[in-house]
């Protein structure tokens, strides 16, 4: 009877151990595999009879379950990147009469989809405790968040560093995807108010029948939210000219400590407008104008700052490869070639969505043109499809490809590999454009 029991017993949990949801591995104290179960053997593309008896790390790629044993603690819910993904797993070394025999692993998400749903509900929820007994929220930028290395930006950040714990007013101008608003952001976390409200407001988007209400009027307004704080009012050039006046007054009250609903407020502004010329076309309040700009900045667009491109495009790829569960993406240097002749309309912005649309593209790490979105692919081939002497177009089309590889890739050497040249090549043509 005991015996039936026993052989049952095995039976049934052979049973549950086939028909988990999980993938189940156990090795010996030597590592070696002494059960695998079907299913994770057809996803690893391996007989289970091949698999038995082998060194775990043979047949399961960056398994740690060696280490495991070594360590003689359990390894819950650790990220485990086979084939391509990022899964979660347990590892669990096996112990008997107080001695390690062997490990027990299992993969627990295999595709990082529900964890990513359950990882953002968690977030969703932190984030809204946070809100709730912060008056600031964790995630506002920081200046080492905004990335560049080119002078334009080094620039920026040192004029930030000067006029962030002041009280100034910033008018901060640029085109839309830019980053404007990651450096309005790093002046609040800079000044003494960075404990305080951040509250912004967009004229964009603000219907004109609403915005005074909004704007200025009653507890409720971004004006009293932002008390003891800071205001960012973006894209100020498309707030309607009376209530222009109406800030205005509002500024000089607040600085004169006798506006009703607000009290010491920090004005930021932003706009994808040239401020000055709207002043010279009658759009904008000259003296709103010369009250608002004590300090201006002027952020690039990254068609003018293309030597941070390397930079922004490892940065983004790191980024999407910790969201979407993806290792090693890298772009191909051909891939590389095209994308350094766009002109980037959109700017940052549109290039990490670019990035983002291109790795979604392919299953693989390696981001070729065939992932390019088309719209670029067909605006770098038009500039391509110039009529006219022959001569001439190879000659500017090289000088081009020339001077955005060199922006990306100072190293002369990197620069060479990415076009695909010799460095006495490259030398060559360096001189023949007087580069």
């Amino acid at each position: 009877m005991k015996d039936w029991i026993q052989h049952l017993s095995t039976e049934v949990i052979d049973q549950i151990l086939e028909n988990a949801f999980q993938w189940f591995v156990v090795v010996d104290r030597e590592s070696k595999i002494l059960y695998i179960n079907e299913d994770y053997c057809h996803f690893l593309e391996v007989k289970r009879e091949d698999a038995i008896g082998q060194h775990v790390a043979d047949i399961i790629e960056n398994t740690e379950m060696h280490i495991v044993m070594e360590k003689g603690e359990a390894d819950i819910a650790a990220p485990h990147y086979i084939k391509g993904s990022y899964m979660l797993a347990n590892r669990v070394p096996l112990v008997v009469e107080g001695e390690i025999v062997g490990a027990f692993g299992s993969v627990i998400f295999r595709d990082m989809t529900d964890w990513k749903r359950l990882s953002a509900h968690v977030k969703t929820t932190m984030e809204r405790i946070e809100e709730k007994f912060s008056p600031t929220s964790h995630t506002l930028s920081r200046l080492e968040d905004i990335i560049g290395e080119s002078a334009s930006i080094r620039k920026l950040k040192e004029t930030v560093r000067m006029i962030g714990p002041t009280k100034l007013p910033v008018v901060i101008e640029g085109e839309t995807g830019t980053g404007k608003e990651m450096f309005a952001e790093s002046i609040h976390r800079l000044s003494e108010r960075s404990d305080a409200s951040f509250v912004k407001v967009n004229c964009a988007v603000l219907p004109a029948e609403l915005a005074e209400q909004e704007l200025f009027e009653g507890t409720d307004s971004k004006l009293a939210q932002a008390s003891g704080g800071t205001l960012y009012i973006e894209e100020v050039h498309a707030l309607p000219i009376p209530l222009q006046a109406k800030l205005l007054r509002t500024i000089t009250e607040i600085e004169q400590g006798v506006f009703a609903t607000a009290g010491d407020v920090r004005f930021l502004f932003s706009s994808n407008r040239n401020l000055s010329k709207l002043v010279d076309d009658g759009l904008f309040r000259e003296d709103l104008y010369y009250r608002i700009q004590s300090v201006y900045l002027k952020v690039p667009a990254l068609r003018e700052r293309m030597e941070d491109f390397s930079l922004l495009t490892r940065h983004f790829l790191h980024l999407i490869e910790q969201s979407e569960g993806r290792r090693g993406l890298k772009l191909d240097p051909k891939t590389v070639r095209h994308l350094v002749q766009y002109k980037w309309p959109g700017n940052v912005r549109e290039l990490f969505n670019t990035l983002r649309a291109m790795v979604f593209m392919t299953e693989g790490t390696r981001l070729t043109t065939a992932t390019i979105p088309m719209h670029i692919f067909q605006n770098v081939k038009a500039f391509s499809n110039q009529t006219g002497r022959l001569e001439d177009i190879l000659s500017q089309t090289e000088l081009q490809v020339l001077e955005n590889t060199l922006a990306v890739y100072p190293d002369k050497t990197e620069a060479a590999k990415v076009l695909g040249v010799s460095r006495s090549t490259l030398y060559e043509k360096l001189k023949k454009y007087n580069l």
